[in-house]
């Protein structure tokens, strides 16, 4: 019996497998709304196989966006397209998931192919960007954001409500919040970020301060039999390691009493100082030290891409869930895929009719 192919319940909702796929931003919007490109690309995903499909990060204000091209959730119109990608991903078999953020000090960029760097200023397609303090990322980001006051503190909390209450309102049946890569939030919790001397920084429970508020203000508007999750960068890679990840466990314990369900361990990536050791599945030890101290269900990425290492981090008890990113890019049936390298039985079921008909049927003489 594959682990990877075994169900996932959490909440009310039960996925058919544990082989989740990541948000990963296509920047293909206009003005954050949903069009053509993102219709054919979750749906597509959607019936590749995976239990889970998180739609990539949706800004809850225009500010928030990484790029102008970037989806949106802070109005009904995008909320109106959004709901036909979840509807999309379900009929699919996979449960839609969408992540919302704000992008804090990196916003306001290029697309990644366009230079991934900070829209010049006097740009009519740029925006002032905001941060816990006035202090810039750096290299290619290295727009100064302003020092958000508590009215934008305020502000963009209540957004991330909003957006909440719309992406259930669309459809969608599993919420992650982006408190990672050194975004808003990661932002507010980073040493490396924050320089605040006020409530909102300074010590350990300041610099959490953000992330559990804005995690109580959702959790009040999402409902209790629906997942509510958070990807969030526990370690940075720049030396202070074990003081990181001791302070990530505490506030992922803090999150769950919280109410969050799952946590998708992550990197920070708040400081151009990072030296991250990358290597296939190179977080599975990390995130098993998160779920174990937490005893929270945990999933993460990166590196996770051949069937054999997405079965044993789950058989292992390292994840729960894998999320498993550039390679549905590659092939959008990996899920099929991996059941045919494990040996799962009839893999067929992970595949839409039209597709599994010719495929099993006439394997043999292909």
């Amino acid at each position: 019996m594959s682990a990877l192919f075994s169900n996932f319940k959490l909440k009310d909702i039960t996925l058919r497998n544990r082989i989740a796929i990541p948000p990963m931003c296509q920047y293909s919007a206009v003005d954050g709304l949903v069009n053509d490109w993102h219709r054919v690309h979750y749906a597509t995903l959607a019936r590749g196989g995976a239990g889970l499909v998180i739609v990539e990060a949706t800004g809850v204000a225009p500010e928030g966006r990484i790029t102008p091209a970037c989806l949106g959730l802070w109005n009904d119109a995008q909320a109106t397209e959004l709901a036909k990608l979840a509807a999309a991903i379900k009929a699919g078999g996979a449960v839609p998931g969408i992540q919302i953020g704000h992008a804090g000090r990196k916003a306001s960029a290029n697309r990644p192919w366009e230079g991934d760097d900070h829209i010049a200023d006097g740009d009519p397609r740029g925006w002032a960007t905001l941060s816990p303090s006035a202090v810039a990322f750096g290299a290619n980001l290295a727009k100064v954001p302003k020092a958000m006051t508590f009215e934008d503190i305020a502000r963009v909390r209540d957004d991330f409500v909003a957006a909440a209450k719309r992406a259930l309102d669309a459809g969608f049946e599993w919420l992650e919040l982006h408190f990672a890569h050194g975004y808003l939030a990661q932002s507010f919790f980073s040493v490396h970020a924050n320089q605040r001397t006020d409530q909102y920084g300074g010590d350990y429970a300041g610099r959490s301060r953000f992330l559990l508020e804005t995690l109580a203000a959702v959790r009040e508007v999402w409902p209790e039999h629906l997942p509510l999750t958070a990807r969030f960068g526990v370690i940075e890679f720049d030396g202070c390691d074990e003081e990181t990840l001791a302070e990530s466990i505490d506030l992922s314990v803090a999150f769950r009493k919280a109410g969050l369900d799952m946590l998708n361990v992550s990197v920070g990536f708040s400081t151009l100082k990072a030296n991250i050791p990358w290597a296939p599945a190179f977080l599975a030890p990390i995130a098993e030290k998160v779920r174990s101290a937490t005893g929270m269900p945990v999933a993460s990425s990166w590196g996770i891409d051949m069937p054999a290492t997405a079965e044993r981090v789950v058989a292992e008890h390292q994840m729960d869930l894998v999320m498993i990113g550039r390679a549905h890019l590659a092939n959008p049936h990996w899920a099929y895929q991996a059941a045919k390298v494990l040996g799962v039985e009839k893999p067929s079921w992970v595949l839409p009719a039209p597709y599994a008909h010719w495929l099993e049927r006439y394997s043999a003489n292909v």
